[in-house]
């Protein structure tokens, strides 16, 4: 079974290299590693690992943290294709995708940040219009968003006010930017956590930003 680890880990050679020997000590195979943000002496990097069936889950943790100075920030079940190229093949879709950029965007934004799903959205509550949406997005009728209209991107605790109980029981997640400038907006979720951090969110505004000029060329 594969599982999406994310570590925060002191900012120093060899770190990573001896997570890695930890972990492959113990039997686990690393699939994909993402640098996420580094600052004040510490990284924080998400790792997909593949479990053997015979291995409890915390068995990551115990291997992780037999690295001194490695803590695991969240631990959970990972489902997503195992691909290092997420945001080229992003980009590549975007490019002749014309009016189609919000399917795209809500296609592809999943996999991109490994979350569970994506929206693009258009107006505020109640005349909210859902352009887009992945497979598995909530249903937003019933549900108010009063941070839109969106101006800059913003993140979103599952504990805000306006999160709806049944999905702040599920611990969702969520980060939302602007799609170009007339009050559509992409709206990002997944369960259980990790919360997005700042680099994702940083992430999120500049790939919208790309897909928002993209959708305003002319055919090729």
């Amino acid at each position: 079974m594969s599982y999406l680890l994310r570590l925060v880990v002191p900012d120093r050679p060899g770190i990573l290299g001896a997570v890695a020997t930890a972990l492959g000590d113990a039997g686990i195979d690393i699939v994909s590693v993402d640098v996420l943000e580094r600052g004040n002496g510490v990284a924080v990097d998400d790792i997909v690992v593949e479990l053997p069936a015979d291995r409890v889950a915390d068995s990551l943790i115990t291997a992780a943290t037999a690295v001194p100075g490695v803590q695991v920030e969240s631990l959970r079940p990972f489902a997503g294709p195992m691909d290092t190229h997420r945001e080229l093949d992003l980009l590549e879709a975007l490019a002749p995708a014309g009016a189609g950029t919000a399917k795209v965007l809500a296609t592809e934004l999943p996999r991109v940040f490994r979350s569970g799903w994506a929206v693009v959205l258009a107006g505020t509550s109640p005349d909210l219009a859902v352009l887009a949406a992945s497979d598995a997005a909530p249903a937003l009728e019933d549900v108010a968003l009063p941070w839109l209209p969106l101006a800059t991107p913003l993140l979103l605790p599952s504990d805000a006010d306006w999160v709806p109980l049944r999905w702040q029981e599920m611990a969702v997640e969520m980060m939302a930017a602007p799609l170009g400038h007339d009050g559509t907006a992409v709206l990002i979720g997944r369960s259980g956590g990790p919360a997005f951090r700042r680099s994702e969110l940083l992430r999120l505004a500049h790939l919208t930003g790309l897909a928002a000029t993209v959708a305003r060329l002319p055919p090729a």
